[in-house]
């Protein structure tokens, strides 16, 4: 019995030297001359700042609206923003509770956004999704991805080309109503179509 005692205990320490060879001594990789990688994994989703410091780089107005404009000879385009975070000429799309899926009564919305795109064959739309404050942050991140996702496929699936269409997800981190409610959470779970140039 002693002597098994001994073996086992043997084998855990070989075990535990190998498992501190093998994991414990890793070094980041350096790209170049000093870049190192970051230990962390990449986050799948990407992520914006929170809401105070968010700033649209490339949103219009500008001077790209004005080329496109005089491209497509559609000077109807509305720039300003009417519901949500949406330019004016599209509207934004609201969801269930924990849900991504495209409701039965926001599909004229979306159709009427996918209708605009396929008139005005030049505009560039980022779908942005959202979510309500509960749940964790992480959580509102993956749901308000499959929400701007679940729009997209939709647009794609009305024929707008996927390389006009890119997603974001803000999770729960630019709320458009602030009251812990229901009322306020049903306008913060949505998707908003913002006009790139």
């Amino acid at each position: 019995m002693k002597k098994e005692f001994k073996g086992f205990i043997g084998a855990v320490a070989i075990v535990c030297a190998f498992s501190l060879l093998t994991f414990g001594c890793a070094r980041p990789v350096q790209v170049g001359p000093a870049a190192p990688i970051a230990a962390d994994p990449p986050n799948i989703i990407e992520t914006a700042p929170p809401h105070a410091a968010w700033e649209p780089a490339q949103i219009w107005p500008g001077p790209a609206a004005e080329e496109l404009l005089a491209d497509t000879g559609d000077r109807n385009v509305d720039l300003a923003v009417l519901e949500g975070r949406t330019s004016a000429s599209l509207f934004p799309v609201y969801f269930d509770f924990d849900r991504s899926n495209i409701r039965p009564d926001q599909t004229e919305r979306i159709t009427k956004n996918g209708n605009f795109m396929l008139d005005n064959l030049l505009v560039r739309v980022r779908i942005e999704g959202n979510a309500d404050e509960r749940g964790t942050r992480e959580y509102n991140l993956a749901l308000g991805e499959r929400r701007a996702m679940s729009a997209k496929k939709y647009l794609m699936d009305l024929g707008v080309t996927a390389g006009r269409l890119e997603t974001i997800s803000f999770g729960e981190e630019r709320p458009i109503c602030f009251e812990s409610d229901e009322s306020c959470w049903s306008l913060n779970r949505r998707a908003d179509f913002v006009i790139l140039r």
